[in-house]
């Protein structure tokens, strides 16, 4: 039976792990344990998906954020040097350069820094914010929810993409504003999950023994509510990254991405599809292939992570 999120009380005097055993399983079926909302680093470590998504995303990051400290490279707005311009892959420049001549394999580790920056930045921001208004909804009095929720169905039914395009537009386009808009637009499906567990959890006995012995709202939603809904949330999480690099990718290419000097990934595939029937195929496959390994990669941990909890749920 795996453990529970709540310390369970010693069996008096000493009692063999048998009796502790007992304990737990009469716990979990009074409702006073949610048995299968905590992963387990065992359970995800023994998923294949796992580890090979967990091995991608390492991978990437190590070649992202160490590899300009051994591989060195201009990428600053000094490092145009248009005699280099359009070179194939060989010696001096493993990926070839592009058509401002800077070092492909270089434009790629400082696009890699510009795209798990902003997912990894926007999977937090809105995690937090989703987790905390579907928490609270999901404890709020029947009128304040309703009012709640009202509100979230209306940032819902606005069209995401169409408002991204049209935000982006307006303001002058930089890594900090595409992380604020991202985020503002991707807490909402998270906080209806939220809300949804916390609405089941309400009701339990141990939430009105909670409430009897005189605990804060923001004990109970501490220690009863979020500690059970940190499954959902966390595997929510996974797949916000990846969606957050999708979307910049998807701007870039649309030609509202990050301005130069900097660089993502879709950047370097928009500005390479360009040359792509000129024959300059390094300017287009090596962003493609990270972009897409990338974005496979944290949905394999985010399909492993929902696996193991879908696993642990059903033993409930």
């Amino acid at each position: 039976m795996a453990s529970s999120h709540q310390a369970l009380p010693p069996a008096a005097g000493g009692a063999p792990p048998e009796a502790a055993a007992a304990r737990r399983e009469q716990l979990a079926e009074s409702g006073e344990v949610r048995v299968g909302s905590r992963l387990t680093a065992s359970t995800f470590l023994h998923n294949r998906q796992a580890l090979i998504g967990l091995s991608l995303v390492v991978g990437i990051a190590l070649l992202c954020f160490v590899g300009p400290f051994l591989y060195h490279t201009n990428q600053g707005t000094s490092g145009l040097n248009l005699l280099n311009q359009n070179l194939p892959p060989g010696a001096g420049h493993p990926l070839g350069t592009d058509q401002y001549g800077y070092d492909i394999l270089g434009r790629l580790m400082l696009g890699g820094q510009s795209s798990l920056e902003l997912g990894f930045s926007v999977a937090i921001a809105s995690t937090v914010i989703g987790t905390l208004y579907g928490a609270l909804a999901g404890l709020a009095p029947r009128w304040i929810d309703a009012v709640m929720m009202r509100i979230l169905d209306v940032l819902l039914a606005v069209p995401a993409l169409v408002l991204l395009l049209i935000l982006v537009n307006i303001f002058t386009p930089n890594l900090a504003m595409i992380i604020l808009l991202l985020t503002l637009l991707s807490w909402l499906g998270l906080s209806r999950l939220v809300r949804g567990d916390v609405l089941s959890l309400r009701t339990r006995d141990f939430v009105y023994a909670s409430r009897g012995m005189g605990s804060s709202t923001w004990r109970i939603l501490n220690r009863h509510m979020l500690r059970n809904a940190v499954g959902v949330v966390i595997v929510n999480a996974t797949f916000t990254v990846s969606d957050a690099i999708y979307a910049l990718s998807a701007l870039s290419f649309l030609g509202l991405g990050l301005p130069p000097p900097e660089s993502d990934w879709g950047t370097m595939l928009s500005n390479g599809m360009t040359f792509l029937y000129d024959g300059y195929w390094w300017m287009v496959y090596p962003p493609a292939i990270m972009l897409i390994t990338t974005v496979i990669a944290f949905n394999l941990i985010g399909d492993a992570l929902r696996d193991s909890l879908d696993v642990r749920l059903q033993r409930r």
